[in-house]
C-alpha cells in the first residue's frame, strides 16, 4: 500500500485502539493507515483482500463487460432492498435505485479514489439512503465512508454473464427512442464473454481475431509463478490442442494468467480442458518442494511475459 501524502491522524471513530493493526491488511497501525485524515488518498493495491469473492470482483472490475451478481447486506432484514453488483451501469454511474427501491452498484466507474472497496461502500451507503429512481453519477470514497467489506456478507458471488445490457432497463425501451439507441450502441461494444467450468475468476472472451482465457488467481504471485513453472517443465501449461499460454498481468494485487484459445471453438468446449488444468494447477501450487533448475529457468521465462493492468 502506498500513501500519496502525510497528514495528522484522526481519532478512531468507533472508540477502538488507534495503535491496532489496520483492518485493510496493510500491516500498518490503524492511526497511520485508514485511521489517518488522508485515508481517502491511500492507494490500496489489493482493495478486495479478505473477501471470498476477491477474484470475481477483480474480473468484474477489469475485463468482464456485462455481468451481474446479487449481494447480501450484512444487516439485512425483511425490509431491506435487493442489491445487485453490476459491471457497468448507464453512463458508468456509481449506483442507481429503481422505482421499486432495488439497488444497482457499478464496479466499472470512471472516477475512483485509491480504495475501490471504499468507493463501492460509499455508493452502496448512498443508495441505501436515497429514494427510488435516483442516480449517483460518481463515487470516490472518503475516510469517513464505509468499505464494501463493512456492508455486505462475506460470501462467494453468483455471477450471471449477459450477452447485452438489456438488464439496464426496468421496461422495454420504445423502438427508435434515445434510450433504445444508447442501449444498442452499448451492446455493440461488448466482447462476447463466458464464465468457464464454474471456476471463480476464469473467463473466456472473444477479442475479435483471437479468443482468450483470463483467470484471476487468489494465490500470492510467487506461488502462481512456481506452479506455472512446474507445469511448463511437464509440458502441461496449456489447455490442450488449440491453446497457448501467453503471459499474465497484475490487477488489484492479484495475478491474471492469460491463454490464447482456438477462436473457432465454442466457449463450452473449453470447460473440460479448463477443469482438467485446474486440477493440474492445484497439485502444482500445493507442491512444497523447491523448484528444480529447469523449473527456475521456466519461471524466469514466464516472469518475462508479464505486464501490469491498472
Amino acid at each position: 500500500m502506498a500513501k500519496k501524502s502525510s497528514m495528522n491522524t484522526v481519532p478512531d471513530a468507533v472508540g477502538g485502539n488507534p495503535r491496532r493493526p489496520c483492518d485493510c491488511g496493510s500491516g500498518r497501525r490503524w492511526k497511520n493507515c485508514h485511521g489517518s485524515s488522508d485515508a481517502g488518498e491511500l492507494i490500496v493495491t489489493r482493495p478486495f483482500e479478505g473477501l471470498k469473492a476477491e477474484v470475481e470482483l477483480i474480473a468484474l472490475r477489469e475485463f468482464v463487460p456485462s455481468a451481474t451478481a446479487p449481494l447480501t447486506l450484512a444487516q439485512a432484514d425483511e425490509n431491506s432492498p435487493s442489491v445487485t453488483l453490476c459491471t457497468v451501469l448507464p453512463g458508468a454511474a456509481a449506483a442507481l435505485t429503481r422505482s421499486d427501491g432495488s439497488i444497482l452498484i457499478g464496479v466499472q466507474t470512471q472516477l475512483h479514489s485509491g480504495d475501490l472497496s471504499r468507493d463501492l461502500g460509499a455508493a452502496l451507503q448512498w443508495a441505501l439512503e436515497a429514494g427510488p429512481s435516483a442516480v449517483l453519477p460518481v463515487s470516490a470514497g472518503r475516510a469517513t465512508d464505509p468499505r464494501l467489506h463493512d456492508l455486505i456478507e462475506d460470501t462467494e458471488l453468483e455471477v450471471s454473464v449477459h450477452d447485452d445490457f438489456a438488464w439496464w432497463l426496468e421496461t422495454k425501451a420504445a423502438e427508435g427512442s434515445e434510450v433504445a439507441m444508447s442501449l444498442e450502441q452499448a451492446n455493440k461494444a461488448i466482447l462476447p464473454t463466458a464464465a468457464l467450468a464454474g471456476l471463480p475468476g476464469a473467463y473466456w472472451v472473444d477479442a475479435g481475431e483471437k479468443a482468450h482465457l483470463r483467470w484471476v488467481r487468489p494465490e500470492e504471485e510467487p506461488q502462481v509463478m512456481a506452479a506455472l513453472a512446474r507445469l511448463a517443465v511437464l509440458g502441461a501449461l496449456d489447455l490442450g490442442e488449440g491453446s497457448r499460454y501467453v503471459g499474465s498481468f497484475r490487477a488489484h494485487g492479484r495475478l491474471v494468467p492469460v491463454w490464447d484459445l482456438d477462436h473457432d471453438a465454442h466457449p463450452t468446449e473449453w470447460n473440460g480442458p479448463a477443469a482438467e488444468f485446474a486440477a493440474r494447477y492445484d497439485a502444482a501450487v500445493s507442491d512444497p518442494a523447491s523448484l528444480t533448475d529447469a523449473e527456475r529457468r521456466a519461471r524466469d521465462g514466464i516472469l518475462g511475459r508479464q505486464f501490469t493492468l491498472r
